[in-house]
């Protein structure tokens, strides 16, 4: 019950906001942080308990949550971050206005995450995602420009899309599953595919591509440069770091929980689900290392890293998730450090490209600081979060597939790393050595610190992910050796 009412409360507070039409600022921040602490207090206490459905329509199909430990690590990761977003929200939007209505959004998209992390089953699952999706949507639209409605538009048509092809995969699954409650090693009767096997694994990997649309994946990808630069840094940051993260848990469940990776290991369809996944990772390196807005440059930044995730779960091994989880929380760190520093960037300056932006370490120091760790961090330099992370990667890779992937993979990372520094380096030297023409007389514009102060959060917490990797990799792969 608590588990529905974590769900709940975000929803409901997010759907009455507008209605009550709060206009002090201090009340509405009252609002909002009582809403996203109260949610904290219920997905806490629900992870005491078990199973609980709310729903039934016969045949063995439900809704329902379970608290499971990959549950618990991602709703701990949304609440953390949404809380932290927040904050900075308070100072930023009120430029943009329609106060009520964006926090609106973010509450119910919030509780769609939730929902997604907390899903028992596939249908559960994909009941939540597509709620996030339409709630994150009306984010990315926020200043109703003509560009604005577009991006979001395609944001939809490809994410509706996606999930259609995810709901195939869904029939599929439930065809072929004795038991319709996720397990990890899956739940599909390999028996029982007999002659259907091989449409069943062409479903699953087109289930996959459709699931991971969310995640930015070749060749769904292509929402992903259009909606962050025109989308408010607020959503921007949240779409990047943590609702893409909705199609990475969608293809967990589906291949873990629900197929089981022993039916796809050494097939046609790791194989090509590997090759799309360096394919995304070099092409979103490259595609950022050309690109001159720096909201776009970010946005195709995470078209690479997120397939550094996805390829970790293409492997189908325990290592290749921890791997892939600890770059969960390396990514989700880094990018909304980034995206927020971005926010704060124009916010305070109006500039946009990456060429303006000589001198912006002097003039705003705390914001630049936190970008640089953050890049650090993507990069993969010790002891950073993302070193750590690509670190399990690259030795699944190695210790789990053939010759040439185990190769490959590894080469593609190490690749992708360099273009990171290519195209995030530039931006920190520029900022803090603009060389002997500059104007050492500029004037300090640095935000105030209810911006700077959750952009530092984040820029340190990709220092702190990595120094505590330890534990965190350890209690990962504790839970995935009791899981499997």
């Amino acid at each position: 019950m608590f588990l529905l009412l974590a769900i709940l409360t975000p929803m409901l507070a997010g759907g009455f906001l507008p209605l009550w039409k709060i206009q002090k600022k201090s009340l509405r921040a009252l609002y909002v942080f009582l809403t996203l602490a109260v949610t904290a207090v219920f997905a806490a206490l629900g992870a005491a308990g078990g199973r609980f459905t709310f729903l039934s329509f016969g045949n063995g199909v439900e809704l329902a949550l379970a608290p499971d430990g990959l549950a618990l690590f991602f709703a701990a990761l949304f609440l953390l971050a949404w809380t932290a977003v927040s904050i900075y929200t308070l100072r930023y939007i009120a430029h943009e206005g329609h106060d009520n209505r964006f926090f609106a959004f973010l509450l119910l998209t919030l509780g769609g995450m939730l929902g997604v992390a907390f899903a028992e089953n596939m249908v559960t699952l994909y009941l939540f995602f597509e709620a996030a999706t339409l709630c994150s949507m009306p984010t990315v639209l926020h200043s109703q420009s003509k560009e604005s409605v577009a991006a979001a538009l395609k944001y939809l048509f490809y994410s509706v899309a996606g999930a259609f092809l995810g709901l195939i995969g869904v029939f599929a699954v439930y065809f072929y599953s004795p038991d319709r409650a996720f397990r990890w090693g899956g739940t599909v009767d390999a028996a029982a595919l007999g002659s259907g096997k091989d449409v069943f694994l062409w479903i699953v990997f087109f289930a996959v591509i459709g699931f991971g649309t969310k995640a930015g994946l070749f060749p769904m990808h292509n929402w992903l440069p259009t909606a962050h630069p025109v989308a408010p840094a607020p959503a921007s940051a949240l779409l990047s770091g943590l609702i893409t993260k909705a199609g990475v848990i969608a293809v967990i469940r589906m291949i873990f929980c629900a197929v089981g990776p022993d039916l796809l290991r050494g097939t046609w369809v790791q194989y090509a689900w590997l090759i799309l996944g360096m394919i995304t990772v070099f092409m979103g390196s490259m595609m950022a290392y050309h690109e001159k807005l720096l909201k776009k440059r970010l946005a195709y930044s995470t078209v690479s890293n997120l397939s550094y995730i996805l390829l970790g779960l293409f492997i189908l091994t325990p290592e290749g998730m921890t791997g892939a989880l600890l770059h969960v929380a390396a990514h989700a760190t880094a990018k909304t450090c980034l995206f927020l520093a971005a926010g704060s960037i124009i916010h305070m300056t109006g500039k946009t490209r990456v060429d303006e932006l000589r001198g912006i370490g002097r003039e705003m120091p705390v914001t630049m600081w936190s970008f640089a760790l953050a890049s650090l961090s993507l990069i993969g330099i010790p002891p950073f979060s993302g070193f750590i992370s690509k670190w399990h990667l690259a030795l699944a890779a190695l210790d789990a597939l053939p010759a040439a992937f185990g190769v490959l993979v590894p080469a593609v990372l190490l690749l992708s790393a360099l273009l990171t520094a290519g195209y995030l380096l530039p931006v920190v030297i520029a900022g803090f050595f603009p060389g002997s023409d500059y104007n050492l007389k500029t004037p300090k514009t640095e935000a105030p610190p209810v911006m700077s102060a959750p952009v530092l959060f984040f820029g340190l917490a990709t220092l702190a992910a990595g120094l505590l990797a330890s534990p965190l990799s350890d209690w990962i792969a504790g839970f995935l050796t009791r899981s499997f």
